[in-house]
């Protein structure tokens, strides 16, 4: 190229790199080109990675920017590689947390589901998905998700809900979905059952009341009274016997009696039962067979009466007696004042204990006693279990294996229907004629067993994890044999979070264990859990949360009770920055500042790459094929320095060190390449250099293979600057010349360059790098003016570490602004030398013809002085017994820390004044 295409390039290369600008042009070429799109190929072998579905009703939050990042990068970087990578995209239809959003929607419009009925509401909640349905995908797109979307899916669209038919088909004809009465967790807020892992354990404290129940007198025994402790008073109105432990020896003689129950009169047994803790309270337990899981058991055990004293809409029934129609919060309190009139409570204590909530709207879960449909989950959950024991499933990192087969190895059985409307309907017809039930893939016409066409569909749908634990194979067209069936499944890694392990993960394995007998994935790696500034976790009612799109694009956002201004940081800055925090599945403590990083370091490539295309745009680059022996020591230490990079961040892709890919990047890109190599090839690269042609071209490549191996975490970024640079270098290589692909996200990962791998000369560079580091700091140490030429000398431990100086003396003399510099072998420390150790050597630069020494000694004595009666203050503060007893530990932290810092100032200063006086 001519000096007059360089000032062409110039001009198209604005000064500043603008995101808003850059980010949403990219986002429509690649979609419009359809560059994230994938159909199977047999020549190609597949990399899938199925997303898990963010809620229909959803928004971006930070959680899902992180764990759509790390895909993103896994799949962009499969994509390079040449395999055939495909992601799949969709939405879960959310079924309590999207009916309680239309719910609000009709409050507000005066209107109940009830007063509609169930058809007009499902229309209105399908109308409700069409019109915003799609703001967290389109959300996903502007963090730069290359999703096939072309794919997506919907959890209730028709074939996912034909696949969710006949999976619970086939499960009910195996013998492992069945109905039956059985104790739930119940909502009384959103009236449906859940199941155990909906249900949020929240510790609060609370009560124990302890409560005297009367023994019948004609019992043997002489006590008048049993006393149980309980956390939940009101449920004792159901209870149907008092349980102690059989081998403890204070109730052997009660063991068979008979006591009554308080308020109601009723009288029941005292039974033993080796589920009684004797060490809790009094060692006797009242048992509640429909108010609590572990009495439910007892009661089946003993054949115990079930009587349900609290209602689905948490109100006392007519069981409850006189408290029927009360609130049961309100009747314990009413109870526990008849108890206390009649003498019947014995004490009350405070007591903290774990409080099941609804998952959705944060109510008390109410144990209640219900007919629903269930999954035997033991038979899958061996299945399960023997594949991962056996290799078939690896968990990054390792330690979630521990906790996912703990919760397979106990658990119990899958309550999936639930009392609400929107969700699939459970495929079960009921015969008015006859009682007959028809379970069917397809809806049945007439009764199976009579004719009769009087049917009526079960009213309950299933539980939204039910549909999404076949999402690796339904989205794929499942259950019939579809090309992308047979060629994508399954898929390679899921990435996720711990919380939905057990909602989510296992029962993926198991369905698909049952249905595809395959595992659905071969690893599972777990991402942290983003938390706030402070380490606690996000949330809207702490107002702690980060908006990732508010991040992105800049705005205004509410945090902690104040409205804050962000600037436009860009979606390659936060996915830079969430990459960078993310260490071996460990949460990440987050502030809207950590942006700053993903910002400076895209700005800083920016301002790299427009100086290396406004340089090579205005030079020939040389034609003939590179050799290593033939290039500059400069060229031959950065493309060795290219090799180990390209080596080491493909092994970190390979085994989700994100962090570690970034970091390796980061080192390279802003050390290696901008700090050093720029500033050691700018004289190569003025136009009447004879190195200008080749280490153009050398610059050229080197900034290509950068742009590929960053690509996958700065996907923006590094298209715009691929497409100036094919401008700036239209054909770029090292062995011959080549023309790029014309999209960054279709090019080749870099190839093993291990043939460009020169320890020696990486050696070396890294002891003259070492020898410029020691000079800059001493010129900082004593602020000696940047411009000043130093006179230095450097003493190595060995004849090969000074020769190593010696050769790349010219590096160390123009980077450190040196007039001149001696290298010997243990040579001695010139007078009133100021020194800095390195590894390997000393370097020496005398102070005396640059500075006043002795004005600087007494600068030096007074700034000391300075420093230590502060210290002497800080010491009388610290011992002080009000300021320890009264100052809160953050500010003694903070006293102790600026100790700390002063204490190390004071180090320096005498360092800085034994350089001086020796």
């Amino acid at each position: 190229m001519t000096s007059s295409d360089g000032d062409l390039i110039a001009n198209e290369l604005p000064k500043h790199y603008v995101p808003g600008e850059v980010e949403p042009r990219w986002l429509e070429r690649w979609l419009d080109s359809g560059s994230y799109h994938s159909t199977p190929d047999p020549d190609k072998r597949p990399f899938t990675i199925v997303i898990p579905p963010p809620n229909v009703t959803g928004i971006l939050h930070m959680g899902h920017a992180l764990n759509n990042t790390l895909q993103d990068i896994l799949i962009r970087h499969a994509r390079m590689r040449g395999l055939e990578a495909m992601w799949m995209p969709g939405t879960d239809h959310a079924g309590i947390a999207t009916q309680n959003v239309v719910e609000r929607s009709l409050a507000d419009a005066g209107l109940h589901r009830d007063a509609i009925g169930r058809e007009k509401f499902v229309e209105k909640v399908w109308a409700w998905k069409e019109k915003y349905g799609s703001t967290i995908v389109n959300q996903l797109k502007r963090l730069g998700c290359s999703c096939d979307w072309e794919r997506e899916r919907f959890t209730m669209d028709q074939g996912l809900s034909r696949a969710v038919r006949e999976v619970f088909v086939r499960l009910y004809q195996d013998g492992l979905i069945y109905r039956g009465r059985r104790l739930i967790n119940w909502c009384v807020r959103c009236h449906t059952a859940l199941a155990d892992d909906e249900i949020e354990h929240v510790e609060k404290h609370s009560q124990l009341w302890h409560i005297r129940y009367p023994l019948k007198k004609s019992d043997k025994g002489g006590q008048r009274f049993l006393t149980v402790a309980t956390t939940r008073p009101e449920t004792m109105l159901g209870d149907t016997a008092l349980a102690v432990h059989p081998d403890d020896p204070r109730y052997t003689e009660l063991q068979g009696a008979t006591a009554i129950l308080p308020v109601i009169g009723r009288e029941i047994p005292v039974i033993a039962d080796t589920m009684v803790d004797p060490t809790f309270g009094s060692g006797v337990v009242k048992i509640t067979p429909a108010h609590d899981p572990n009495d439910f058991e007892a009661g089946i055990r003993h054949d115990l009466e079930r009587i349900t004293v609290i209602g689905p809409d948490g109100t006392m029934t007519e069981m409850a007696g006189k408290y029927a129609g009360l609130d049961r919060f309100r009747c314990r309190e009413k109870l526990v004042e008849e108890l206390q009139d009649t003498g019947l409570l014995e004490k009350v204590e405070d007591h903290d204990n774990a409080v099941g909530q609804c998952y959705r709207c944060d109510s008390v879960i109410e144990p209640y006693l219900s007919e629903q449909w269930f999954v035997s989950m033991r038979p899958l959950a061996e299945r399960a279990i023997a594949a991962t024991r056996e290799g078939a499933l690896k968990f990054v990192p390792a330690r979630w294996e521990k906790v996912y087969l703990a919760w397979l190895e106990n658990v119990r059985d899958w309550c999936i229907s639930r009392q609400i409307w929107w969700g699939h309907r459970i495929p079960v017809w009921y015969c008015a004629a006859c009682g007959e039930m028809t379970v069917a893939i397809d809806t049945p016409t007439a009764c199976q067993k009579c004719s009769s066409p009087n049917l009526t569909q079960d009213p309950d749908v299933l539980d939204t994890w039910f549909s999404s634990a076949l999402w690796p194979f339904s989205t794929l067209g499942w259950p019939e044999s579809t090309p992308e069936l047979s060629y994508y499944y399954p898929t390679a890694i899921l990435v996720t979070a711990r919380d939905i392990i057990y909602f989510w993960v296992a029962r993926m394995v198991m369905m698909g264990l049952h249905f595809m007998n395959e595992v659905p994935f071969g690893e599972v790696y777990i991402n942290g859990t983003i938390l706030d500034e402070n380490g606690a976790r996000m949330s809207k009612s702490r107002e702690n949360g980060i908006d990732p799109v508010v991040m992105i694009q800049g705005g205004t956002q509410r945090r902690f009770g104040k409205d804050f201004n962000y600037e436009v940081y860009g979606a390659d800055a936060v996915r830079y920055t969430l990459c960078s925090l993310t260490t071996d599945g460990q949460d990440i403590k987050l502030a809207p500042t950590r942006f700053d990083m993903g910002r400076n370091f895209i700005n800083k490539m920016w301002n790299a790459s427009r100086f290396v295309m406004i340089r090579i745009s205005s030079l020939s680059l040389e034609t003939g094929s590179l050799e290593r022996e033939n290039l500059s020591f400069t060229n031959r230490w950065i493309l060795s320095r290219l090799a180990v990079v390209i080596d080491e961040s493909s092994q970190q892709l390979a085994s989700y060190r994100f962090h570690e890919y970034v970091k390796t990047l980061y080192e390279f890109a802003w050390g290696d390449f901008c700090d050093w190599y720029l500033e050691l090839v700018k004289p190569e690269l003025n136009p009447d250099s004879p190195d200008a042609p080749v280490t153009a071209r050398v610059l050229a490549w080197v900034l290509d293979q950068l742009l590929r191996l960053l690509h996958p975490v700065t996907p923006f970024f590094t298209e715009e600057v691929w497409s100036l640079l094919a401008k700036a270098a239209p054909r770029r290589g090292l062995a011959e010349l080549e023309n790029p692909a014309p999209l960054l996200i279709r090019a080749a990962w870099p190839l093993d360059a291990e043939k460009w791998r020169d320890p020696k000369v990486e050696d070396d560079m890294s002891r003259a790098m070492n020898a410029i580091r020691a000079i800059r700091a001493i010129r900082a140490k004593f602020n000696l003016p940047p411009k000043s030429r130093l006179s230095v000398t450097v003493s190595t431990a060995s004849r090969d570490y000074a020769e190593s100086l010696e050769h790349l003396a010219g590096i160390i003399t123009a980077l450190a602004g040196l007039e001149d510099m001696l290298i010997g072998v243990n040579t001695p420390k010139p007078s009133q030398a100021a020194s800095g150790v390195m590894d390997g050597m000393q370097v020496y630069v005398p102070l005396a013809a640059l500075m006043d020494v002795e004005v600087e000694k007494i600068r030096i004595t007074k700034d000391l002085a300075k420093k230590e009666d502060a210290i002497t203050a800080l010491n009388r503060k610290l011992s002080n017994f009000e300021f320890l007893s009264k100052a809160p530990q953050n500010i003694q932290d903070r006293e102790i820390a600026r100790k700390d810092e002063i204490n190390r100032q004071i180090q320096e200063l005498k360092e800085l004044r034994d350089s001086l006086n020796n």
